[in-house]
């Protein structure tokens, strides 16, 4: 997929997965909007960024998306600096660690608005206009908690469910209109996701951000509509649709213990 000169806006760029699509793309030419709550960490971003690309138009929003109206708020700003978006990757993404019962239920709201709310209104905001144009990519970065019940993480595992299934219909959806529309589902990657949740878990087998993203490019060229990285991940996306439900659950609370 010719992505050059194209512009992307990515959120949850600040580090992790997010810098690691904003840096491949950077070498490919696109321009970029890089959005998270970390200004400073933008500014590095940006600043890393233009010395690979130089001649790339790179601006930076720093924004919490866990709040409702952010995504308005967003677009005002893009609006604002004048930008058209060709390219949406909703990166930005938090899960909290625990039993369900013991969990803030402010916090968790907050979970589902930036995973879901928010990735849903920016979709909305900026799909109509690729598709009208007959060019654009919308990547939401699921998981492959979405692939099962995640007792331990109940909250996370549904809302990544929801991004998987509201982007497999958005593919079908958009089939033929020129834009390409993926799920992208890693496994336990190595980012601060982990650090923020306050507890170590799903410590062996993480990949890294580098490999999580290249499985993602490489599927723009392909036909489906969703991408699990990793081949120890995908086999095991692939073999919970054959396992007992009660054992698929009992698997995937031991998988999410904390070590």
């Amino acid at each position: 997929m010719d992505l050059k000169n194209d512009t992307a806006l990515i959120t949850g760029s600040s580090g992790g997965i997010g810098e690691e699509f904003a840096l491949q793309l950077a070498r490919r030419q696109v321009n970029l909007v890089l959005v998270a709550r970390r200004a400073d960490k933008l500014a590095e971003l940006r600043s890393r960024l233009l010395g690979i690309s130089p001649g790339l138009e790179i601006d930076v929003v720093a924004a919490d998306l866990s709040h409702p109206g952010s995504a308005a708020d967003l677009a005002s700003k893009v609006d604002d600096l004048g930008r058209r978006v060709d390219i949406l990757i909703n990166n930005a993404g938090v899960g909290l660690h625990g039993d369900f019962a013991g969990q803030d239920a402010a916090a968790n709201a907050a979970q589902i608005q930036l995973n879901c709310v928010t990735l849903v209104e920016l979709t909305a905001l900026y799909l109509p206009a690729m598709i009208k144009a007959g060019h654009g990519l919308v990547l939401n970065v699921a998981s492959t908690a979405a692939f099962q019940p995640t007792p331990g993480m109940a909250v996370y595992g549904a809302t990544k469910a929801f991004v998987l299934s509201f982007t497999e219909a958005l593919w079908k959806e958009a089939n033929g209109s020129g834009v390409r529309v993926l799920a992208l589902c890693p496994g336990a990657t190595e980012t601060e996701f982990f650090a923020r949740t306050g507890e170590d878990f799903l410590t062996s087998g993480r990949q890294t951000s580098k490999q999580v993203v290249d499985t993602a490019m490489a599927a723009l060229d392909k036909s489906s509509p969703s991408v699990v990285s990793g081949l120890k991940n995908a086999l095991l996306a692939t073999g919970y649709r054959f396992t007992p439900r009660r054992l698929m659950l009992e698997v995937s609370q031991q998988l999410l213990k904390s070590n």
